[in-house]
């Protein structure tokens, strides 16, 4: 009788564990953030180390989005006192099947009256506009963006959430072109090594 008790109670010990709920949630998985890409332009010279003219992307967007971030190599002495003749290219892309001197939209660059400015920096039908965007803080994560919107007509520039609109002739439904990387200039060269940080969030 004793063994038949203890049998049952431990029967019904092994039952409860068995039924037992799982409470615990699974763990969502961590997804890791893209890399940076480090742009090198060298001192004295235009293009990104292994991003000059010969290197074509092609893209086809409305959306182009990346964070940036500039160290103290982007801080220098222009010649100019005209910024217009200086400001540099960042990221963006030609536009309307087109060379960029013709139809493109990027944002740029330069350190002006001891500030980094970033600016909207278009072509339509050969004509460039300039359009200063934001005053952003060296060593900072900047958010960006660039978009094509066919019903207004307008890129929409985008930095850290604040949007600038700017007129857009191009005629296809989306941006279709090549994708532009840094570049220092205008006339100037680089002064010395400047290092730029991109990561695109698409």
């Amino acid at each position: 009788m004793k063994i038949t008790f203890w049998c049952l109670l431990y029967s019904t010990f092994l039952c409860c564990m068995g039924c037992k709920k799982n409470n615990s949630t699974p763990e969502t998985p961590i997804v890791p953030e893209k890399p940076f890409t480090t742009y090198t332009i060298l001192n004295s010279t235009h293009y990104a180390q292994g991003y000059d003219s010969t290197h074509f992307v092609f893209i086809s967007t409305n959306d182009l989005k990346f964070t940036v971030k500039f160290d103290s190599s982007c801080i220098y002495t222009s010649q100019y006192i005209d910024n217009s003749q200086d400001v540099n290219k960042l990221y963006g892309f030609s536009d309307n099947r087109a060379s960029h001197h013709d139809f493109s939209a990027r944002i740029g660059w330069a350190w002006y009256y001891n500030a980094l400015r970033l600016f909207g920096y278009t072509y339509n039908n050969s004509v460039r506009s300039i359009t200063q965007l934001s005053i952003v803080p060296i060593g900072a994560e900047i958010s960006c963006r660039i978009q094509v919107d066919t019903a207004s007509k307008n890129y929409l520039f985008t930095i850290n959430g604040q949007t600038t609109a700017m007129p857009r002739a191009a005629t296809t439904p989306q941006a279709i072109g090549y994708r532009l990387y840094p570049y220092f200039g205008g006339g100037l060269t680089a002064p010395h090594d400047v290092t730029i940080m991109i990561r695109e969030e698409q």
